[in-house]
């Protein structure tokens, strides 16, 4: 049987406001660190900026961070985030 966990992000909410910018709660699982995280990325344009997402200052291993940037451009980019 194999235990391995995968890296997982959900959407949680997200609100557009002025200036072309849009804020994404999310939560998930860090598999490469095993632990759940939740955190805010901030699109400006369609640019994702936050924390969870920054490599010097993300609690997430390097791995789970580019998986949530990755997820996180594909529903911006299909305009799930309208």
């Amino acid at each position: 049987m194999n235990d391995k966990h995968n890296h997982d992000v959900t959407i949680i909410d997200f609100m557009k406001t002025g200036h072309n910018t849009c804020f994404v709660k999310v939560s998930g699982f860090d598999a490469g660190i095993e632990k759940k995280f939740e955190g805010e990325v901030k699109f400006v344009g369609d640019v994702p900026y936050g924390d969870l997402l920054h490599p010097e200052r993300s609690h997430l291993s390097g791995s789970c961070s580019e998986f949530v940037r990755s997820v996180l451009m594909h529903k911006y980019n299909e305009g799930q985030f309208e």
